[in-house]
């Protein structure tokens, strides 16, 4: 978790302290206050305590229980702020996946280059539809979401247009173990690594694999991209995060650089890719 996230997190705590304090009919304790808004004591203090992340209904809710309705607006845009860093999954993912979608559609229409690392499926500017609907179904039913899955491909497909513009570059890292993961049918599966060999030699693509026999300098964790090295989008189970200080950026760019030591490209990366498509067995 970022440093100055939590930082942020901590300040709308105080606030919110400060606000239960010096409430409009007199000084509130923390079980009163969460007696009138009905919720556990132990919220109020967390969310003082900056251990838990409010919602933009606690927070209207909080304005209007200490008589203070005016104050929304300020609370909300405090959250914004630090929210505009770390995405958690349960507020982006309430209206489904689509409008993630069409958020990064929006992000990666301003880059020029990006490099990308994935080491547990194929990076989405080079997914089929039908391995990306298989994708967003998987973690829909991880996270309760609403299926938007159609709406959501549809989307993922527009921001691949990108690769067909002139003065792009799509430098792509990923690790062997992606290509053999089933979180598809093995038909989907082999449809997929039939279309990763035809982006390798495309003047907008440079594809590296790592092979899974590969020498790592470093392990191999968590995917990100890296967009103009002037923001980096990464994620975890609970968030996504977008990250744009210049030093977190540079210690990816340096992540990513250590990894490509260990890729092979070319006719050595189309090897790989067909050596896991004909251990399928399709029947």
């Amino acid at each position: 978790m970022s440093t100055d996230w939590q930082q942020a997190r901590e300040a709308l705590g105080r606030r919110l302290k400060e606000l239960r304090l010096s409430a409009s009919g007199g000084r509130l304790t923390g079980t009163l206050l969460a007696q009138r808004l009905g919720w556990p004591h132990s919220k109020v203090y967390k969310l003082e305590g900056g251990r838990q992340t409010a919602v933009p209904e606690d927070l209207r809710a909080w304005a209007e229980a200490v008589g203070r309705p005016e104050v929304f607006g300020e609370l909300e845009a405090r959250l914004k702020g630090f929210e505009s860093h770390i995405r958690s999954w349960r507020r982006q993912l309430r209206e489904g996946h689509r409008p993630v979608q069409d958020t990064w559609n929006a992000a990666v229409d301003r880059a020029r280059v990006i490099h990308a690392w994935e080491e547990s499926v194929v990076p989405g500017m080079l997914q089929t539809a039908d391995y990306a609907r298989h994708i967003f179904l998987r973690y829909a039913d991880l996270q309760g979401t609403k299926r938007d899955t159609e709406a959501a491909v549809r989307s993922r497909m527009e921001r691949q247009n990108w690769l067909y513009q002139g003065g792009r570059r799509f430098h792509a890292l990923v690790w062997e173990a992606a290509l053999h993961a089933r979180v598809c049918p093995p038909s989907v599966l082999a449809a997929q690594l039939d279309r990763l060999m035809g982006h390798v030699g495309m003047d907008t693509v440079d594809l590296g694999v790592i092979p899974l026999g590969a020498p790592l300098k470093i392990p191999a964790a968590n995917g990100f991209w890296i967009l103009d090295g002037r923001l980096v989008i990464t994620e975890d189970w609970h968030a996504e995060l977008w990250l744009d200080d210049d030093e977190t950026v540079g210690s990816y760019r340096r992540v990513w650089e250590t990894l490509r030591a260990s890729a092979v490209h070319g006719a050595d990366a189309q090897n790989v890719i067909s050596h896991v498509r004909r251990g399928l067995h399709l029947r």
